[in-house]
């Protein structure tokens, strides 16, 4: 697979210090840039801004996705397995809650992949994925 561009994406959070403390501690984003209203964190090589806002996020829509309800919108990084299965059991030693436990969906099918799925402080939906073979990404 070719080098990815690295995306940006801006999402709404009540407490920056909560932020700070999630993504900076718990999730180990490294910190860039900030200032009274915004943090930037580097999500593995991804930039992504907390942004203050008065008023938290709505909660999260779900759709149903191989037997479980996953919240809409949300959004993450696919890793490697490895990276992966570090990043879940840091998120188990913070005691994070999933929304969707770490697990594997379409078992035995194209597309086959690890997930989970959790909530930032600011109700922010993530999911984080792994595929065995990184080529099914896109499997049909």
């Amino acid at each position: 697979m070719a080098d990815l561009a690295p995306f940006h994406i801006a999402f709404p959070v009540d407490d920056l210090d909560a932020a700070r403390h999630f993504y900076g501690t718990v999730l180990g984003c490294p910190e860039g840039r900030s200032d009274a209203d915004w943090i930037d964190f580097n999500l593995y090589g991804h930039q992504i801004v907390a942004h203050r806002v008065d008023t938290p996020p709505a909660s999260a829509a779900h759709n149903p996705v191989d037997g479980h309800a996953v919240p809409v919108p949300h959004f993450g990084v696919v890793l490697p397995p490895a990276e992966w299965q570090t990043l879940a059991e840091r998120l188990k030693a913070h005691n994070v809650e999933f929304v969707i436990e770490p697990h594997t969906r379409f078992a035995g099918q194209p597309g086959e992949q690890s997930t989970m799925f959790f909530h930032d402080p600011a109700g922010n939906a993530l999911e984080f994925k792994a595929f065995a073979d990184l080529g099914q990404l896109f499997a049909r």
